[in-house]
């Protein structure tokens, strides 16, 4: 029913499953309609993403109809719809994607004690039954089913090797270990990936660890890419890091630093980095939601410079400050703030783009004017510095003229 996914048989490999249409888009703030989702499903496949959850099917009949649609004409990425672990779920995901050969079923189940408890009142051997039951029936219409032991970090460690080792067994083709509700530290996550692994692999080599990560106390990167250390080799990730309260883990971010820590992790995607900044400039504008300039990787200032000695440095060899080509997740260039921080080698090099050669008192002169507008209205554009270029100059032109009267 389904294509192999790109690097599911190398272990090199990291499978990126981005869910900006499911978690993300259901998070306050970010929802988006039918057509909108089309079009990030476009950016998505172009970006390179492997598998795109385009939303939870059963929720209404509104994300029924977005999932077929998206799954129907985008073409390329495998399609996944989310789905509880009951049989109405299961064929309401079917029915939209039931014309895609790419599909993949996510079947999720609460394990942890609070939610056997609080959300199904059931014991312990009555969520395993349940887990087993639905990738069973799921077996019957998809090929290709992710597991999600919800809130896995909170489970006892042994009960949820036992319920992705009998989900495995029933026909699981990807075991996602969720940090649902973002709790854990990139140790926890590492021991708990690699006794999972340990524990998995020699029965069921073919089966894909996958790390879903929230960002509760900021550290959904970081133990995502502690969770590929151990053995993980899907991410479940989203553009800008968008979902549920603060977050996933932002697919930029994994993704730049797996590439640009090759040392450390010798691991690959299949992401054109190159379109990075576009495809989250696309969310930004479909969900009119605002990226905050020091967002890493896509922010605006993830490449741009004031403070003088930095603009010094990049100006002598980028890598004094830079660790990444600004090209290589798609913005332009380095990018030159000019404000109260700025030193004069930036300063004299924006002038000389502007078509002013500036040099010794003359340089002096403008730098002097410079500083006192930026402690004035803090960034200094281009129009603004030519305005102080011209005051300067014609106050150089001026001391120069008097000198020479009194000699």
């Amino acid at each position: 029913m389904h294509g192999v996914i790109p690097g599911q048989r190398d272990p090199n490999r990291v499978i990126v499953f981005d869910t900006t249409l499911r978690d993300g888009e259901q998070a306050p703030g970010f929802s988006m309609s039918a057509e909108a989702k089309l079009e990030m499903a476009r950016a998505l496949r172009d970006l390179g993403v492997d598998i795109i959850e385009a939303g939870f099917a059963a929720a209404s009949p509104g994300d029924e109809e977005a999932v077929r649609i998206v799954s129907g004409e985008v073409e390329g990425p495998v399609f996944c719809s989310l789905s509880r672990a009951t049989e109405s779920d299961i064929i309401a995901a079917h029915r939209a994607l039931s014309h895609n050969r790419r599909r993949r079923i996510h079947i999720f189940l609460g394990t942890s004690p609070i939610h056997r408890k609080a959300k199904f009142n059931m014991t312990a051997d009555e969520v395993l039954a349940q887990a087993i039951r639905s990738v069973e029936f799921a077996r019957e219409l998809f090929d290709d089913i992710e597991f999600s032991a919800e809130d896995a970090i909170r489970t006892e460690p042994e009960y949820l090797g036992d319920v992705l080792e009998a989900v495995a067994a029933a026909g699981a083709t990807t075991l996602n270990i969720p940090d649902t509700v973002g709790y854990a530290t990139p140790a926890e996550i590492h021991a708990l990936f690699a006794s999972i692994h340990r524990r998995i692999a020699p029965r069921f080599p073919e089966i894909i660890l996958s790390a879903h990560c929230h960002d509760d106390l900021g550290m959904a990167v970081a133990n995502t890419l502690s969770a590929v250390q151990a053995g993980a080799r899907q991410v479940e990730v989203a553009i800008n890091g968008i979902g549920e309260r603060a977050g996933n883990c932002a697919l930029e971010e994994v993704v730049m630093a797996l590439r640009t820590r090759a040392d450390q992790f010798g691991l690959t995607t299949g992401v054109d980095t190159t379109k990075l900044v576009s495809t989250s400039r696309l969310l930004s504008a479909l969900t009119e939601s605002h990226v905050p300039r020091n967002k890493a990787i896509v922010g605006v200032n993830a490449f741009a410079h004031e403070a003088g000695i930095h603009q010094h440095g990049v100006l002598v060899d980028a890598r004094t400050y830079e660790i990444m080509l600004p090209q290589d997740v798609g913005f332009d260039g380095t990018s030159f703030v000019l404000g109260k921080h700025s030193g004069r080698h930036a300063v004299a090099k924006r002038a000389a783009v502007l078509g002013h050669e500036l040099h010794g008192n003359a340089l002096n002169v403008v730098f002097r004017g410079f500083k006192q507008r930026a402690d004035e209205i803090g960034e200094i554009d281009d129009a603004e510095l030519l305005a102080i270029i011209r005051a300067a100059l014609e106050e150089h032109a001026e001391e120069g003229d008097r000198r020479v009267a009194v000699s």
